[in-house]
């Protein structure tokens, strides 16, 4: 998993609420496995027209949105079904870090475990640099985990907070299982040793 320790990139609003992971992934693109290939399914139903062209209206078919690694998005972002698709979706588009009011718990606890940084700001800030974004096409965002803060270099500075043991893996850029297998040299001793004990007792 690549660490996330600070990035600068363009932002893209989309400041629906409750925006669940159906509308990020829709269920008939839930078929692989792979956390590779979906971001052109991302918001599949609203970026696509009936006859399957972009819809010009949505937020991120816009031309001032192209190449944009920041979504700001409204309050309870991810809502809806656990799918680990909704994350890889959105890291597969190019998204590094979704900023938010809130998210749902399982959603928020699967970016972490991908790689995509959850930035809680409240909904007056985000509004603040959604409109930002929108005005302006060359507009750009830092969110720096190291120091838990958003600023975007015109004037704009918050800080989020972010537990610590959450921070500490991405900053690794490890999931749970990359942090079980830093401690492999001692799981292995562990299991000599518990093998060693059983021989014993069968002597």
């Amino acid at each position: 998993m690549q660490p996330f320790t600070s990035h600068t990139g363009r932002a893209v609003g989309l400041l629906r609420a409750n925006v669940d992971t159906d509308q990020i992934i829709p269920k008939q693109f839930l078929k692989r496995i792979e956390r590779t290939g979906f971001g052109s399914a991302l918001f599949y139903d609203w970026r696509y027209g009936p006859d399957g062209s972009p819809d010009p209206a949505f937020e991120l078919n816009r031309p001032a949105a192209a190449g944009a690694t920041i979504l700001l998005a409204g309050p309870n972002f991810g809502c809806g079904s656990s799918r680990e698709h909704a994350p890889w979706a959105l890291a597969d588009y190019g998204f590094r870090a979704i900023i938010a009011p809130s998210f749902a718990d399982i959603f928020f606890g699967n970016c972490c475990q991908n790689g995509l940084l959850p930035v809680v700001l409240p909904e007056a800030q985000v509004t603040v640099l959604a409109r930002r974004a929108e005005a302006d096409g060359e507009y750009r965002i830092t969110v720096d985990l190291t120091a838990r803060r958003v600023t975007d270099g015109e004037g704009f500075e918050a800080a989020f907070p972010f537990d610590d043991y959450r921070r500490d893996m991405l900053l690794q850029g490890l999931d749970e299982i990359g942090k079980t297998l830093l401690e492999a040299a001692r799981i292995a001793a562990f299991e000599r040793r518990r093998a060693a004990l059983a021989l014993g007792d069968r002597a």
